[in-house]
Order: C-alpha cells, then sequence, then structure tokens
C-alpha cells in the first residue's frame, strides 16, 4: 500500500511536475491542481539548466516544481518559447507541444503559469533608474527587437516629456528600423524612471550582476575620463552627470571615477606634453610641444585629450621654494649645463623644462672644517655620498643589461615599466619620469648648512628665544626656527637622580612639553610611626600660554619638593596595614584627585609655569621596618589562605549550580523536544487532514459533475418525451376525430335501422302479434313441461303444479292454465 501511495502525484493549483514515460520517450507535464496514478514505467524528472538534459528524480517530490511568478514591475526571460505562445493548461496532462528552442521572449508581468518541458525562465525585477543612474541594452534579436520596439514598458521622468518612445542613445532617438544585431543603447535615467526590455532586448548586467549602473555626478571643479574602445578619451567637466556611451567606460584611479580639478596659484604649476595638435586662444601647439602653465596663467586647470601630464616620481605639481633671507638654492640649467645660485628673499618656481634643483655633496674634510664638532652634517654627507655610489651602480648595471639578447632586454623592460605602473599609480595621458633616470639628475649637491643658523624644534618639544631687545618668544615643535642675529636660546636647570637633588644639574635649551616623565623616591612616616618609601612617576604636560612655561627654572624640583610635602601629609593619616594595602588608590587619589563623572582625574596643575600631571605610576611601596613586613605578610598570607578556601567553596558551589543547571537545561531540551514530535504530528495531521479535504472537494466536484450530466440527460430526455407525448396527442386527437366520424356514421345507420324497424313494426298487425305471441307461450311451457316432469315424478306432484309454482305471477302462468285445463279435459 505504501508502494501505491508513492506512485501517487498529487499536485497543488500553483505546481507542476514533469513526467517521463521510459518505454516511449515522452515527457508530459502535470499541472495542478491535478492527482494521477503512475506507471511503472514512468520516472519523475526535471530539466537541468545547465547541461540542457532531463534528469531522473529519487524522490517523486523532488520533480514538482513552483509556477514562474512575475508580480506588477517584474518580468520574465522565457527561454524556448512555444510556436503559439501557449504554456500547460491548469489542472490536466500537457503532452509536450512544438517549442521555438533557441528563442527567448520578454513577458512583463502580472504572468503566474507552468512551464514546458525544456522551457528555461528567469524572474526580473523591472529597473528602477534615479536620474544619476543608467542602463545599457543590447539587441540580440533584431527582427523581434524591431517589431517590439514600441512594447517596452517605459515610464518617463516627470520633468521628461510624456512620450513612451523616449530611449535615446546620446542625441538622438532610436528608430526600430535602425535597430541591428549587437547594438549597444544606454537608457539614461534622466529620461525613463522605470524600464522593462521588449523581446529581442536584453538588459547587460556588469561584472556584479547588477543592471542599474552609477552614472557619475560632477561638481564643480571635478572632472572623468572615458575611454573608448578605440583608445580616445573624452574629459567632462562639471557640474554635469555623466553618461557614457555604449562603447565607453569610466577610468578609474584608487577606485574614484572623478578626480577634482588642479589648483594652481602663482608659486605652483603643471608641466605637460602636447600629444595632440590643437588651437586655443589664437595660439596653436603641435604635436610634441611642452608645456609649463603655472596659476598666473590659468588658475584652474581640468586636463585636455591633447595634454599628457609629465610627472617626476610621483611629483603632479611643481611648487615654488621659499628661501629666506641670506639663504639660496642651486638650480642646473639643462640645456647649458650651467649651475646657478639663486638668493632669496623669494619664492622661486623652477621651470622644469629648463631648470632642476640640485644638491652639493660635501667631503668629510669640509665637513671638518666648516662646522667642528656637527656630527649630524658629517654622517649626512656620507649618506648621500652612498646614495650617489648606489645610483652608479645601478647605471653600470644598466650599461651591462645592455649586453644582452634582445629578448631578455624587452623582458626586463617590460617588467621594470609594469612594476614603475603599478607603484605610482599611472593613469590617463602622462608621462612618469623618474627622477635619477638621467645622468643630470644624479648631482647631489647641498646648501643645508650654508645658511642662518636653524633650529629644528620636534614635536612635544619646545624652546625659548630671547634677543638683546628683551623680547622673548617661545617655539613649539614640530617646526623649523631660523634664529635672527641678536637672539639667543634661553636654556633651563633641571635636577637629576633619584631621589631628586641640586647636586648634578642638567642644562638643556629644549624643554619637553608634552609626554614628559619625572621619577622620584619619597620616604614618609605613617600614622603608626612606620617608616615607608614610595617609588613614583610622574607624567608632566605644558599647557596653556607657553611664555609662562619658562617661569620656573628647576621644575623638576620645584614639582617634587612640593609632592614630596604633599604625600607625606597624607600618608601621616593612614595606618601602615591600611596604606599598604591600598597604598596604589591612595596616592592616585592623592595627587590625580578623585575621579568625576566622566570616570577621569582633574590632575595636579601648578598654576606658576601651567605645569600639569595627568598621570602618576607608583613603581613600589616597601617598608623599611623588616619585622612590620613579615607580619603584615603572614595576615596577607593567612587571609590569601582563607580566600582560597573560600574560593573553592564557592567553586564547588557554581559547580553544582552548572550541575543542576545543565540538568534542568537537559529536561527542558527533552520537553521541547516533545512538544516539537507533538507539532509535528499535528502538523502531519493537519495535513493528512488538508488532502483528504482536497480529496473530498475533488470527489465533491467529480459528483457535482456527474448530477450536472445527468441532470442534462434527464432535461434532454423530458424534451423528448414531451415531443413523443405531443406527437401520441395528436395521433390521439386524429383517432378521436375518425371514431367521432365512425360513431356519427353508425349513429346514421343505426338511425336508418330503426327507422326501417319500426316501418316493419307498423306493418305487422296486432292480432298477428297476439298469435306469435301465444304461440311463442305455447311452445315455451312444451319445452318446461318436457324438463320438468322427472322433478314432478319426484315431489310427488304434477308437473304442472311445479311450473305453476315457478312461472306463478307471470304471463306464462295463464298459458299454463289454460294447457292443464286441456288437458284435463282431454284425460276426462
Amino acid at each position: 500500500m505504501a508502494e501505491n501511495r508513492e506512485r501517487d502525484l498529487v499536485l497543488a493549483p500553483n505546481e507542476y511536475a514533469f513526467i517521463s514515460d521510459q518505454t516511449k520517450g515522452n515527457v508530459i507535464a502535470y499541472v495542478g491542481p491535478y492527482k494521477t496514478s503512475m506507471a511503472n514505467t514512468d520516472k519523475p524528472v526535471w530539466f537541468n539548466k545547465q547541461s540542457k538534459r532531463f534528469e531522473i528524480c529519487n524522490l517523486l517530490e523532488d520533480a514538482i516544481r513552483q509556477f514562474t511568478t512575475a508580480p506588477e514591475g517584474w518580468y520574465i526571460i522565457l527561454k524556448n518559447p512555444s510556436k503559439d505562445g501557449t504554456q500547460p493548461q491548469a489542472g490536466t496532462s500537457n503532452t509536450l507541444i512544438p517549442l521555438e528552442i533557441g528563442r527567448k521572449v520578454n513577458l512583463p508581468g502580472p504572468k503566474f503559469f507552468s512551464l514546458w518541458p525544456g522551457q528555461m525562465a528567469e524572474v526580473v525585477a523591472g529597473h528602477h533608474l534615479r536620474s544619476n543612474e543608467y542602463l545599457i541594452v543590447r539587441i540580440y534579436e533584431e527582427h523581434q527587437a524591431r517589431q517590439n520596439w514600441g512594447k517596452a514598458v517605459i515610464t518617463p521622468q516627470k520633468n521628461s516629456a510624456e512620450d513612451d518612445n523616449l530611449v535615446v542613445d546620446g542625441d538622438e532617438e532610436i528608430k526600430p528600423e535602425q535597430l541591428t544585431m549587437g547594438q549597444m543603447i544606454i537608457i539614461k535615467g534622466t529620461d525613463v524612471s522605470f524600464y522593462i526590455p521588449p523581446t529581442g532586448v536584453e538588459v547587460v548586467a556588469n561584472e556584479e550582476r547588477e543592471f542599474v549602473r552609477k552614472a557619475v555626478t560632477l561638481e564643480r571643479l571635478e572632472y572623468c575620463i572615458l575611454l573608448d574602445e578605440d583608445g580616445n578619451k573624452r574629459y567632462i567637466q562639471g557640474p554635469a552627470v555623466v553618461f557614457p556611451r555604449p562603447t565607453e567606460k569610466f577610468v578609474e584611479q584608487d577606485g574614484n571615477r572623478k578626480f577634482k580639478a588642479i589648483e594652481l596659484n602663482e608659486n605652483s604649476g603643471i608641466y605637460v606634453k602636447v600629444i595632440a595638435a590643437y588651437t586655443d586662444k589664437g595660439i596653436s601647439h603641435k604635436v610634441g610641444d611642452e608645456l609649463f602653465i603655472t596659476g598666473k596663467e590659468q588658475m584652474i586647470y581640468f586636463p585636455r585629450t591633447e595634454h599628457a601630464l609629465v610627472k617626476y616620481g610621483d611629483q603632479e605639481i611643481y611648487h615654488a621654494i621659499a628661501i629666506p633671507h641670506g639663504e639660496g638654492r642651486y638650480f642646473l640649467n639643462k640645456n647649458t649645463g650651467k649651475v646657478a645660485l639663486q638668493q632669496g628673499p623669494c619664492m622661486f618656481l623652477p621651470d622644469p623644462r629648463e631648470a632642476v634643483i640640485v644638491r652639493r655633496i660635501l667631503t668629510p674634510k669640509q665637513v671638518g672644517l666648516w662646522f667642528p664638532g656637527n656630527q649630524e652634517a658629517l654622517e649626512y654627507n656620507l649618506r648621500l655620498q652612498e646614495k650617489q655610489q648606489q645610483q652608479q651602480a645601478k647605471d653600470e648595471m644598466q650599461k651591462s643589461k645592455k649586453a644582452m639578447p634582445p629578448q631578455q632586454q624587452y623582458q626586463d623592460l617590460s617588467m621594470a615599466v609594469n612594476e614603475m605602473a603599478a607603484a605610482e599609480g599611472v593613469f590617463g595621458n602622462s608621462f612618469s619620469r623618474k627622477e635619477n633616470f638621467t645622468k643630470p639628475r644624479t648631482i647631489v649637491l647641498n646648501n643645508k648648512y650654508d645658511g642662518a643658523v636653524t633650529i629644528d624644534v620636534w614635536t612635544g618639544y619646545a624652546v625659548l628665544v630671547t634677543s638683546r631687545t628683551g623680547e622673548r618668544k617661545v617655539i613649539v615643535g614640530p617646526q623649523t626656527y631660523l634664529l635672527e642675529y641678536d637672539e639667543v636660546l634661553q636654556g633651563v636647570e633641571l635636577s637629576t637622580g633619584t631621589p631628586k637633588n641640586d647636586d648634578k644639574l642638567l642644562r638643556n635649551v629644549y624643554l619637553r612639553v608634552l609626554n614628559n616623565k619625572v621619577s622620584d623616591r619619597i620616604t614618609a612616616e605613617t600614622k603608626d610611626f612606620c617608616d615607608i618609601n614610595i617609588t613614583l612617576s610622574y607624567r608632566v604636560n605644558f599647557l596653556g600660554e607657553p611664555e609662562k612655561w619658562y617661569n620656573v627654572e628647576n621644575y623638576v624640583k620645584f614639582l617634587c619638593d612640593h609632592l614630596r610635602s604633599v604625600v607625606r601629609n597624607a600618608i601621616k593619616q593612614y595606618n601602615v596595614s591600611d596604606f599598604y594595602a591600598d597604598g596604589i588608590s591612595i596616592l592616585r587619589d592623592i595627587v590625580l584627585g578623585k575621579r568625576v563623572d566622566d570616570n577621569k582625574r582633574e590632575g595636579w596643575l601648578f598654576e606658576e609655569n601651567n605645569m600639569q600631571i595627568y598621570e602618576v605610576e607608583v613603581l613600589d611601596i616597601e617598608i623599611l621596618d623588616s619585622e612590620i613586613q613579615k607580619l603584615l605578610f603572614k595576615t596577607k598570607h593567612d587571609e590569601i589562605r582563607q580566600n582560597i578556601l573560600l574560593n573553592n567553596r564557592q567553586k564547588e558551589l557554581a559547580f553544582t549550580e552548572q550541575d543542576q543547571e545543565i540538568s534542568r537545561k537537559i529536561a527542558s531540551s527533552q520537553s521541547i523536544t516533545r512538544q516539537s514530535n507533538i507539532d509535528l504530528e499535528k502538523t502531519e495531521s493537519l495535513k493528512k487532514l488538508e488532502l483528504d479535504l482536497s480529496r473530498l472537494e475533488s470527489e465533491y466536484k467529480t459528483q457535482q459533475e456527474e448530477l450536472r450530466i445527468t441532470l442534462d440527460e434527464q432535461t434532454a430526455q423530458l424534451q423528448i418525451n414531451n415531443l413523443r407525448l405531443e406527437r401520441e396527442k395528436e395521433t390521439q386527437e386524429l383517432r378521436l376525430q375518425m371514431s367521432k366520424l365512425q360513431l356519427e356514421q353508425d349513429m346514421l345507420r343505426i338511425e336508418a335501422e330503426v327507422k326501417a324497424v319500426v316501418n316493419k313494426a307498423q306493418a305487422v298487425s296486432p292480432d298477428l302479434i297476439a298469435a306469435l305471441q301465444a304461440f311463442g307461450d305455447k311452445a315455451l311451457a312444451q319445452k318446461m313441461a318436457d324438463s320438468m316432469a322427472p322433478l314432478s315424478i319426484l315431489g310427488g306432484k304434477s308437473i304442472a303444479d311445479v311450473f305453476s309454482n315457478l312461472l306463478k305471477g307471470t304471463t306464462l302462468e295463464k298459458v299454463l292454465r289454460l294447457k292443464a285445463d286441456d288437458t284435463t279435459d282431454e284425460q276426462a
């Protein structure tokens, strides 16, 4: 019985399945609502879209498929449509009809149907476009596209013309007769807000399988580059919404498709090379010309298709060099080879077509003579010499490569170019030139130590500059400061050692104003007269007006002396046991203050020089009395032992609680499993009930159909009977009329016979009648007498008496008497 149920195919109203007859090879589409019993030669199959073959399903349920459904605003791409455009009929079994293999059609929603065996369908959402989005559509079958071009579902934008044929490519409207196979068309969001392609047209997805593409919205001072398949580029300036042509794509750099225009000023410029002849403002430029465009000529520069940027390394914009008074820079004229000196003060912007800045290297002997004791200058020049030697080695390697086979040279050159392009992110029309690629670029000179005294103030440091006129200024790093002729650096004295003292002072001109660290050791006495050594490390910043930072000459001694007094006074309020147990928190509260609402501490601020302690680290707390320290350790050990025992008991309690919790969870899980099983049984019962209801409903519909057929038959039979009755009625009426006529003829005949009898009776006389009557009575009496003779003998009576008794009261009585009398007379 179970095997028979498995062979029953039951389909819901929105389901269908393919069944293959293994003896004939036919594939039949069963469409719900439907129920059938499958033969042993029937196999459930499904159509594999990848292999384009029918594959047998292991289970009958695996062959059941849902209807292809496209709601409003969606469409279906149906491959291999039927020739008559119909789909399998619901509630029946459908034999495969001829399909147009290889074709596909677009069906806008709402659509709801099953598929023929061999058909493939894809449901796609309609394409909603914003004003800065677009679609790329392709003509895949020009005949169908021309016929159905006007059937596309198009919703124009509100600000566009109310025209369903609003699909345009560029600025020209597409006519159906212009469509060709493979043609690409742009659907712009500025014209169309919603689009569904007609048959013959498909929407092309991008690499991320997205149909809607983003256009580029350019603001002012922005531009984008479009690269065509033929290698030509278009530069478009903002503000604009840029849609590419079908054969174009956006040029990207670091994931960006739009770029900022190059902003120039009088002290900056760009170096470009002309790659296509053009005329601008009456000036003609031919291919190969090189231009140096500065802010004096053009403050905002947008790239042109005729221009290619020339870059040395990553340098795109050439900036002027600030040369102060008393300093200068060397530059090399590339045309003449002469090295010249440009003195300040000025902003020097060398023309890269002619000039290049060079550096000068001093020999170790020159450094020792010109800057005695300056180790930094010596190391700096030695590094420059090392770079020069490395460059020379590279040049020698390049010379050796010239002797390699041409094929190897080409491979090495290609690798070098690829690495260079990948490293520098070259895109668009640009030339990238290495700074040290040619020999003139390897000239290295230096004038670092030829100018005024330069002070480099690092991050977190400051220097105090004083002049002979009494002016003071604080230079806060990071920055470089050139000292005037009458300016000197004011020094400070700092206490050293731990604890801090004045035995050895450190003199310095650089003040650490950020993240300064000052360590100290404090010896204090507790409330119970126990001496303690405390090692601290303060974190110090200088805030506020820089001029106040130098009001205290030895800020380290000032800080340590004040904090020692404060800490000693505070520790005097604690017993040694209490302080030793929580000494770090007590010290942080003393120095930094209590925590506020935002869980931060205010720190300690010295108003004398705007010095703030923002953090303190307690490095060590040492009890000088060893006996007291041992007692504290012993007490602490006992406390630790008790805590360990307590922790063990707590762990045991936690283990017991967790064990019981797990047991409860197991019981709860088992209860949930049982409830789930009950729910599954309920669900199964409901499904079975639904199946029974469906079966009863089907049987009810079948009975209703049979009753309707029977009723139709009875109605037809009733009509036939009515016709037969009418015919019989007409026959009976005809017979009745004939009988009536026959009766009338009989009445006439009888009437005629009666008249004849009457006439005959009238012809008979009364005497004749009496004679005939008497003769008859006599004859009757004779016959009765003859018959009754034996009876009279048996009764002892005469026959006359018996007969007279029988005929008493009749007319024959008289006749009989007369006869008797006659007989008596004869006997006498």
